[in-house]
């Protein structure tokens, strides 16, 4: 599916024609820096039920968030240097434990979680458009 935001309330729509499509506990976020992933985590979490106040989690690597259909646990590996580091934070425990699992910059993880059923989801940015691939 594409989506292109224009302006910030198009995330909502995005949020409501890919919640009903979300099968699996584990989504693969990926962009540039500034592109969106946080918003698009923010409407999401909202849309799920949750109160809390959604940020980046970049210095704190995860943050967790309260939801009526369970957990959400938001990374970004951004900092982490290779698939050890990653371990070492516990993340299967994690992805055993959580309704979703949102993964900021997933790719240093990525070959660990291919045989996970997964989805993924790009943000390129293009001015102040931003172009949405979910899968």
């Amino acid at each position: 599916m594409e989506f292109k935001i224009d302006k910030i309330e198009d995330w909502q729509k995005v949020i409501d024609t890919i919640l009903p499509e979300l099968k699996h506990n584990i989504l693969l976020l990926k962009g540039n820096l500034g592109a969106g992933k946080t918003t698009f985590t923010q409407y999401l979490v909202k849309s799920l039920g949750s109160f809390a106040e959604v940020s980046s989690p970049t210095y704190a690597i995860v943050n967790e968030y309260d939801t009526p259909k369970g957990n959400i646990f938001h990374f970004d590996l951004y900092r982490l240097k290779n698939a050890r580091e990653v371990d070492d934070i516990g993340i299967d425990e994690y992805l055993d434990n959580a309704f979703l699992c949102i993964i900021e910059w997933p790719e240093v993880f990525e070959d660990e979680l291919s045989q996970s059923p997964h989805h993924e989801m790009t943000i390129e940015t293009d001015g102040d458009l931003r172009v949405v691939n979910f899968r």
